[in-house]
């Protein structure tokens, strides 16, 4: 479809308000600078990272400077600096345009190679003859030189286009429409539910408001059902306060003004209008509902004074300041062997590149694609309700850690940054590093005479993003054997369904009852993750591990056991790009190998795997959802390995969410079983391979979800693990711990401690041989490896517990955050 006619305006901002309201939220928004606490006398070196961060998010000044020159050179879309209407033009968003792959792989592996060049992508809202878009562009190079264009972005979308049409961009016309429908019907929400909206103060705590669920129909336009709410101010629990009216609105037209209300859906009952809602109120075998009203059984604390919580619980610190090195303004980070790059982006969040260990290659990129909500029920909001939240924004929406809970004190504290309609957005304190020491060992062993423990410290990097009702703790784990974890924790408040009085359906098909009026809503969350894989190289290959039962003879088990049953190691090459599910009693291995080799000759690879969550991570239970359409392929499997390509840098698009059954970005195109076998005929595979992989939850909310679903009961994660990557665990080079060498004739000694009386074993000297025996009953004693704390060492008490009365946010788009997580949701014309 070629784009043509008049400029006009879509407003993506205002019409993810649009889909399911606003809301403002409170947030604890605190610490305006880094609260990394340093003790002792140990002080840090400057550490500057070895390249560039290629991959950072735009400057302040670049992304003016993009603006400016996009308002200069494309002139004829008309743009304007200060929209004010529907019908103005405007650029929406602009952002790191991420350099390809392989512009990038030379800069960062070979000598003298040239820096990738600097580009940004810009969003650009536009009207034309059908219909308002959003239109994708790429400029650069940057900075601004007169070599530098504006050009269609195009490479990365497979759909063949780099526009999607916006189903609805009025926000302010429909939050109108909703109020005067509202109003319409408001001696009926009167009777039924004891409130009215208030159109002066929608957002009054004894008013009501109404949420649309959009769904395309394939005239390209909407059908909304809307759903009564009450507001739920004192904690933000609004998606715990469904009331159990609902409003169908024929919303196809373009034109607002076109717009209908027919249908009204009541306990159970669909009426074919108001008039005839209204009507049956006045027979006596109609039958209500319970209204859902707020109190303080939403509340998120209780400041009550209860028995054991006088003293404070354990905390951890860090006396000495850190151990890893960070290089702030290239936000590099090397922990024991592990190195990499942080960066950030609007729409997914913190991603890492170029992670090595030891100095070999691990993963080039590891980062958040998509995060899915996809729900199920009998009502006309829960039936058809889905999330896509990069669509919303998963780095807009990383506001202000809370130092001490979400982060320890003493972690280091990001900033990050995002630019949309000509505004720079500072998110301080939302990205936090921090190394810490778990409450279980990495290894222990107990021997005859001896007992060594090791202990188990690892580096995070953590953010939160709070989209709308749910909070997303995403976190990437390094561990001192080379393993990598990626984990997902959520909590918040559940977007909940009425619980009807209609006794003739089953209530606990899609959930359970949580309150008078309330039942919980069944729910998927996947979230998709890509991890380009580069183990020890880029020229990988991926293989199904199988562990098989199997009946066979052997020569040393005759005559007495003729056939014995045992089991073995079956190796099953992955051939093709493909997706696949967790195995039956996780019976496969999952591997990446190189063609590298360690000491012995094995292969080194990295193995992926479930990790420390609830379990194994799930995909889409629906098939083939008839609201997701196309949009989400990804969510069909748990994992997938494709062939890396620079034409397919994501598995998703934010905009998908405007067109699910014609995305911009469709991955079954890019999942289509393209050849994997390396130098084999007709392939021009290389070897560089990339695994998609979900995580989330088949979440049943139950009453212990009220008022927030509980971190520890909604954590996914998976973990890399090094697979014959090292010739030996390498852990032991870093970790710290104690031999207790107990006591006993014979007991044994330390490395390189000589025993007397005996010349021939005096080697115990010159090789550290743990296994020579003395002659006589050895020392009792204990031998440190690794550092450990000193005498006399005084911590402040903000080690403990940060004080965080006073702080108040240094961001200007916390307080405003409404029911889609969008922050400040005044309307661009709307």
């Amino acid at each position: 479809m070629e784009l043509k006619g008049r400029p006009g305006v879509v407003n993506l901002l205002t019409a993810a308000v649009l889909l399911f309201g606003s809301v403002t939220f409170l947030i604890f928004a605190l610490y305006p600078t880094s609260a990394n606490i340093e003790y002792g006398s140990r002080q840090k070196k400057t550490f500057n990272a070895p390249r560039q961060n290629v991959w950072s998010e735009l400057t302040e000044d670049e992304a003016a400077d993009v603006n400016a020159f996009i308002i200069k050179q494309a002139s004829h879309l008309n743009l304007t600096v200060h929209p004010k209407s529907a019908q103005d033009n405007f650029i929406f968003i602009v952002e790191t345009l991420k350099p390809n792959k392989t512009d990038t792989a030379p800069y960062l592996y070979e000598d003298d190679a040239p820096k990738p060049e600097r580009w940004a992508k810009a969003a650009v809202s536009q009207n034309f003859e059908d219909g308002p878009y959003m239109v994708y562009y790429q400029v650069g190079p940057l900075p601004i030189t007169k070599d530098s264009q504006v050009l269609p972005l195009n490479y990365m979308f497979n759909s063949g286009r780099n526009y999607v049409r916006n189903p609805m961009y009025d926000f302010g016309a429909i939050q109108d429409f909703a109020l005067s429908m509202a109003e319409n019907v408001s001696d009926i929400t009167q009777e039924l539910l004891g409130a009215t909206a208030n159109r002066e103060d929608p957002t009054d705590p004894r008013g009501l408001l109404a949420f649309p669920r959009g769904s395309r129909v394939e005239t390209g336009g909407m059908i909304l059902w809307m759903q009564f709410y009450r507001p739920g101010m004192g904690s933000g629990a609004r998606t715990l306060l469904p009331q159990g009216i609902y409003a169908k609105v024929d919303a196809t037209n373009s034109d607002i003004n076109q717009w209908t209300v027919g249908e009204y859906y009541y306990n159970g009952v669909l009426y074919e209008n108001e008039h005839e809602f209204r009507a049956a109120l006045d027979d006596p075998d109609f039958k209500r509902t319970p209204a859902n009203i707020d109190g303080s059984w939403t509340d998120t604390e209780d400041f009550g004074d209860y028995p054991d919580r006088d003293l404070p619980p354990p905390v951890s610190i860090q006396p000495y300041g850190p151990r890893y090195k960070l290089d702030r303004k290239e936000r590099f980070v090397s922990w024991f062997g592990f190195e990499f790059y942080i960066t950030t982006a609007q729409s997914t969040g913190v991603s890492l590149f170029d992670i090595r260990f030891k100095g070999e290659r691990v993963v080039y990129e590891l980062g958040l694609q998509e995060a899915m909500a996809h729900y199920a029920g009998d009502d006309p909001m829960q039936g058809g309700l889905e999330f896509m939240d990069s669509f919303f924004g998963m780095g807009k929406n990383m506001f202000e850690l809370v130092p001490g809970y979400d982060c320890p004190a003493y972690a280091d504290y990001l900033d990050s940054e995002w630019h949309q309609a000509y505004k720079t957005h500072n998110m301080p304190n939302s990205v936090c590093v921090f190394e810490y020491t778990a409450d279980y060992l990495l290894s222990r062993h107990t021997a005859q005479y001896s007992v060594t423990a090791s202990r188990n410290t690892f580096l995070t990097v953590r953010s939160v993003s709070t989209v709308g009702n749910y909070d997303y703790t995403i976190e990437y784990v390094f561990y001192m054997d080379g393993t990598l974890e990626v984990k997902v924790r959520a909590s918040g408040f559940i977007f909940a369904a009425f619980y009807t009085a209609n006794s003739t359906k089953s209530e606990d098909e899609y959930g359970h009852r949580i309150h008078d009026a309330l039942s919980s809503s069944m729910h998927d969350h996947v979230l998709n993750f890509k991890a380009d894989m580069d183990v020890a190289g880029p020229k990988n290959d991926m293989v199904r591990l199988a562990i098989e039962p199997i009946t066979k003879n052997f020569p040393w088990d005759q005559p007495e056991q003729p056939k014995r049953n045992t089991m073995h190691l079956v190796e099953y090459p992955v051939i093709e790009e493909t997706g696949m599910d967790w195995p039956k009693n996780s019976g496969e291995f999952y591997i990446i190998y190189s063609n590298e080799t360690n000491a012995w000759g094995e292969r080194k690879g990295y193995r992926i795997t479930p990790g420390t969550g609830m379990g194994s991570t799930p995909h889409l239970t629906i098939l083939n959802s008839t609201t997701l359409g196309d949009s989400a392929r990804w969510a069909e499997h748990d994992i997938w390995v494709l062939k890396q390509k620079d034409t397919e840098p994501r598995s998703a698009d934010p905009l998908n969410y405007f067109a699910p059954h014609d995305p911009i970005i469709d991955f079954t195109k890019m999942a289509d079983h393209e050849s994997l076998e390396y130098g084999a005929p007709d392939t021009s595979y290389d070897g560089d391979l990339v695994v998609y992989f979900n995580l989330g939850a088949h979440h049943v909310p139950h009453s212990g979800d009220i008022p927030n679903t509980l971190m520890h009961t909604s954590s996914s994660s998976i973990m890399l693990v090094p697979h014959n990557f090292a010739d030996r665990d390498p852990s032991r080079q870093s970790v710290q711990g104690v031999r207790l060498q107990l006591s006993g004739r014979k007991a044994g000694g330390f490395a390189g401690e000589w025993f007397a009386g005996d010349e021939s074993k005096s080697l115990a000297r010159h090789n550290g041989d743990l296994r020579v025996r003395g002659e006589k009953k050895a020392e009792t004693k204990a031998k440190y490896f690794g550092a450990t704390y000193e005498k006399g060492m005084k911590v402040p008490v903000e080690a403990f517990e940060p004080d965080l009365s006073g702080y108040v946010s240094h961001s200007d788009d916390v307080g405003g955050l409404n029911f889609t997580g969008f922050g400040r949701g005044e309307a661009l014309g709307g």
